[in-house]
């Protein structure tokens, strides 16, 4: 028993050791995929809007690949998980609101 107790302190080092590179990575893409957008993106974020707005009134989304239509359907599902995410966050109820 003494032996597991003496063990603990570098079976923590190790872990730290080995946890370290990638929450490095984590953080190096965290800074930049969730920083708010910065004013010299507004124009890009417009242009993507009506990129997206006149492919529905085209029907070119029609031709997309089965690749590319999983991936915005998984970018979608993701951008309504994270709203009703914020919603339960809002009220601090999983459901209704308290009255």
């Amino acid at each position: 028993m003494a032996g597991a107790v003496a063990k603990v302190p570098v079976l923590i080092n190790t872990a730290i050791a080995n946890f370290r590179p990638k929450f490095n990575i984590f953080m190096k893409y965290a800074k930049v995929e969730l920083a708010p957008p910065k004013l010299g993106e507004i124009p890009q974020i417009k242009a993507g809007i009506g990129k997206l707005m006149s492919s529905a009134k085209s029907g070119s989304w029609k031709q997309l690949t089965v690749k590319q239509a999983t991936l915005n359907t998984l970018v979608g599902f993701e951008v309504l998980f994270w709203f009703y995410v914020g919603e339960c966050i809002g009220k601090r109820h999983i459901v209704g609101y308290k009255v």
